[in-house]
């Protein structure tokens, strides 16, 4: 559970992996056009994948990022610079305390992959039953 303190209350991000765009928006509370356009400011922080359908995927740490960054620039007055360094200075923070990040990475692409893998192999069903 993460602070919104834009209305002083604890955002909810459901348990699963991934997130479709509308999904985050309700979930955080910002629109869609802003998501994209902060997916374009604060690309070391949100880097959604894309499904086979084109169409967004966020990971939960990207949703978490997206209410740490709408928390810098709503309530707590920072600009869009501002915000950027203020989260690569935690996330070099965290690094330093946590040096095993890269393996959650590595997990996360291979967790992609197989789920692309899998849907995949459902159409691939779909098709020879036709």
């Amino acid at each position: 559970m993460i602070q919104d303190h834009s209305d002083n209350k604890a955002v909810k991000i459901p348990n699963k992996q991934y997130f479709k765009i509308g999904e985050v928006c309700d979930i955080t509370g910002v629109k869609q056009h802003v998501l994209r356009y902060w997916e374009s400011e604060f690309k070391k922080f949100i880097r959604p994948k894309r499904a086979s359908s084109k169409q967004r995927l966020y990971r939960r740490v990207d949703v978490e990022n997206i209410i740490n960054i709408k928390k810098l620039l709503k309530n707590e007055g920072f600009t869009i610079p501002g915000a950027k360094k203020h989260m690569a200075r935690d996330k070099n923070e965290n690094k330093e305390n946590n040096p095993a990040t890269g393996k959650d990475e590595a997990d996360e692409f291979k967790t992609f992959f197989n789920g692309i893998k899998k849907e995949l192999r459902e159409l691939k069903k779909i098709l020879e039953k036709e």
